[in-house]
């Protein structure tokens, strides 16, 4: 009897979740496509590029991003369309405990949370890259590499300079390498120019002048090309708008340490991606577990009252996730603290409810 209970409402939770997902972001797709359906017009962009290289992919990315929302509302309807029928009743009565009814929704959560956990972390990156290219050909405006006197590190000891760069011909001005030793200057380029050869993947540093520092002796040398290979690339003046989400796990993890070991400012988006990856597979359990809490109560006054309750629920936890991240982006929490909070917050909420509830 357990059996079949369990393959029942496993079932239900599966299928409603899919129901739900498939109608909600279908929504979401038809009323972005009202709004760039102009742009897509004035652009000729095509109809197989339009639902190929981008419907598909954002639909993905929706998908993805709403899931906890989603188990959440499938959770509810179900538990509450089975207590509204008494089923939930019926199932107690039989001598199932309370903790044993939410097994099937423990395991269901668990198959969706380890489905989603990979697609975000591997297979959504990438989905992410195409559409991504594709909003900004065609959606966005061109992109312009506006920042001034910029700093870079390019190795342990290796310190780049430029005045401006332009992102469209990737050329560099006033550039300056200044290489060190224990914190002691050992040699210096100028140059009018830094520009990148595709050909060769290197940079060609133009009409250049170098210092090499030897105590208190100081020689110079001079030239008018000279091409080295930097690590820094092209890539790195482009567009960062949303660049973490077009990096797998192990992307995220290196890029992470190049930005670290860089010293570059605003590495905070990129920590709290990371996280939130991790944190993410655990909400759809949690979110789940206090959805049948919740909804397995019957209500005389129907479904109604529980699903309101689970949308309230929901986007109060959606307002503390934003918050998190409000205050890891400014500085003030470490971006694993900021992540983890919701959560840790809505734990309390759902072993509250679990011990208030009768069984």
């Amino acid at each position: 009897m357990i059996k079949v209970l369990d393959k029942y409402i496993l079932k239900k939770y599966l299928v409603s979740y899919l129901y739900v997902t498939l109608l909600i972001v279908i929504v979401v797709c038809v009323i972005d496509y009202t709004e760039k359906n102009d742009q897509f017009i004035n652009r000729a962009v095509s109809i197989k590029m339009i639902f190929i290289d981008y419907y598909i992919n954002f639909f993905l990315h929706i998908a993805i991003m709403l899931a906890p929302l989603l188990v959440f509302i499938s959770t509810v309807f179900v538990t509450a369309k089975l207590a509204s029928r008494t089923e939930v009743v019926a199932i107690l009565s039989a001598g199932i405990s309370f903790r044993r009814f939410i097994l099937p929704f423990f395991v269901g959560s668990l198959f969706i949370s380890g489905l989603i956990f990979y697609l975000k972390g591997y297979v959504i990156p990438r989905a992410n890259k195409i559409r991504m290219n594709f909003e900004n050909i065609y959606i966005w405006p061109e992109y312009n590499y506006d920042q001034r006197n910029i700093h870079i590190k390019v190795a342990p000891e290796s310190y780049v300079y430029m005045e401006s760069y332009n992102n469209t011909i990737h050329c560099g001005y006033q550039f300056t390498l200044e290489t060190l030793s224990d914190s002691v200057l050992k040699d210096k380029i100028t140059a009018n120019r830094i520009i990148w050869i595709p050909e060769t993947k290197k940079w060609r540093i133009e009409f250049w002048k170098k210092q090499i520092f030897d105590g208190k002796k100081e020689y110079f040398t001079r030239g008018d090309a000279l091409d080295t290979t930097l690590n820094l690339h092209p890539e790195d003046f482009e567009s960062q708008r949303f660049m973490y989400d077009q990096l797998t796990l192990t992307e995220l993890d290196y890029e992470i340490n190049k930005l670290t070991d860089r010293g570059v400012e605003g590495i905070a988006p990129y920590q709290i991606e990371k996280y939130d990856r991790f944190t993410y597979p655990f909400s759809i359990v949690l979110l789940t577990i206090i959805g049948v809490i919740i909804a397995s109560k019957k209500s005389r006054k129907g479904m109604a009252l529980q699903i309101t309750l689970g949308f309230m629920l929901a986007f109060t936890y959606i307002f503390f996730v934003v918050i998190g991240r409000s205050f890891a982006s400014v500085g003030g929490i470490p971006p694993v603290i900021s992540c983890w909070i919701p959560n840790f917050i809505f734990s309390i909420i759902g072993l509250v409810i679990y011990w208030r509830i009768p069984k």
